[in-house]
């Protein structure tokens, strides 16, 4: 069997960084063709020796000649900017490309893959919060398959192998965060050191935050409703600590699937690079008889309402999910920042929702300009708070 030769976008935060681990524990099955990078150049130029793929990419053209000098003794082409990442991902020399970038830049070179026919695992959910209609449309028409490759995501299309039935709902279930058990009243004093530590899952500083707010789960909201096609009325969130139960799929005649397993991302990007084949994986196995139980609660919409904003932005469509995602990103970066406090997260995105116009049916062209208005919006809008 022919290895995969995978490109790996984002190999330097914590998806990417998984990624190359179950790339090396099948050497015989992948290879690591492509690695990207943003500002990480240390641990870029680490990976790159380690995994000696033939090109690498780094986004920050200011550490371009150091990844060079760096590499220069080694048989890896080096590219810089983010043109270069669009335009690699469609080379006939890849397989799958794994989008691990974070936010909005992921939009670019998921559509570039997809214009070139490639299988695309999608890590990368602001790609259809942004652009879900045009990215769908898209792959549609260049039959190129898109692998979920978000826990819950991956468990929503486990569960539908196989079956020809409709949907009757979906059901995301959701950690709850580091806050679930925390009063709304000590939402102000709530620190980014505190946010940082999430419960259950070793993710980014950007995705940590945004499960803490709830956004995350909002977003896979948007994300399931593209990918299953089905409407925001029935796709439900629940709250589940355990993170074992993945998240279910009802069916029309009251049936039930839920794909349960160990909560470690590596299963769902395994299986994203793996697909149709399962593969083995040495990770702890769920052992029903030690789990005491497991609990299912509705989430709190008013302690959290990030998630309301979500639910609004998809059931308005268009262009506001993008204006959701744009105003999202600018929170987080200044919450991270010192520069807003955690419960003003949402307000700022509430008002840059607010002041954007609504285009019911935007271009690709309009997904940019939407994101850029956003964005300089709720920079704006910083200096009120």
């Amino acid at each position: 069997m022919n290895k995969k030769r995978i490109a790996v976008l984002g190999a330097t935060g914590s998806i990417g960084r998984q990624c190359l681990e179950v790339i090396l524990s099948h050497p015989d099955r992948f290879e690591a063709e492509v690695i990207t990078g943003k500002n990480n150049a240390d641990l870029l130029i680490e990976q790159a020796i380690a995994h000696q793929p033939n090109m690498v990419v780094i986004s920050e053209v200011s550490h371009y000649n150091r990844v060079k000098e760096a590499l220069a003794l080694y048989p890896i082409k080096v590219f810089a900017g983010q043109e270069s990442l669009n335009d690699i991902v469609a080379l006939d020399n890849i397989d799958v490309v794994f989008n691990a970038l974070v936010g909005f830049s992921g939009l670019a070179p998921t559509l570039s893959a997809i214009g070139a026919g490639k299988p695309v695992a999608l890590a990368n959910k602001e790609t259809l919060v942004a652009g879900g209609s045009l990215v769908m449309e898209a792959a549609i028409q260049a039959h190129a398959p898109i692998i979920p490759v978000d826990s819950e995501h991956s468990a929503i299309f486990q569960c539908l192998l196989g079956e020809c039935s409709p949907i009757k709902k979906i059901t995301l279930t959701a950690s709850g965060g580091p806050f679930w058990h925390t009063h709304a009243d000590e939402l102000p004093l709530i620190r980014k050191e505190q946010a940082l530590k999430h419960p259950n899952w070793n993710m980014g500083e950007k995705v940590t935050i945004d499960s803490a707010t709830m956004m995350n789960k909002g977003l896979e909201v948007i994300e399931a409703h593209w990918l299953f096609g089905t409407s925001w009325s029935n796709i439900d969130v629940i709250i589940h600590p355990q993170s074992i139960v993945h998240s279910m799929v009802q069916f029309e005649d009251g049936s039930v699937k839920a794909q349960m397993s160990h909560p470690d991302m590596r299963i769902p990007i395994q299986f994203a690079l793996s697909f149709p084949q399962r593969l083995p994986l040495d990770l702890p196995q769920v052992r029903f008889e030690q789990l005491k139980h497991l609990d299912f609660y509705p989430p709190d919409f008013q302690k959290f309402p990030c998630l309301e904003l979500a639910y609004y932005a998809l059931k308005q469509n268009g262009n506001m999910p993008c204006v959701l995602n744009a105003a999202n990103e600018v929170a987080v970066n200044a919450f991270l920042n010192d520069r807003i406090f955690f419960h003003q997260i949402p307000l700022l995105i509430e008002k840059t929702m607010q002041a954007i116009s609504f285009i019911i049916k935007p271009t690709l062209i309009d997904i940019y300009s939407t994101n850029i208005q956003a964005r300089n919006v709720a920079q704006n809008l910083l200096t009120t708070f």
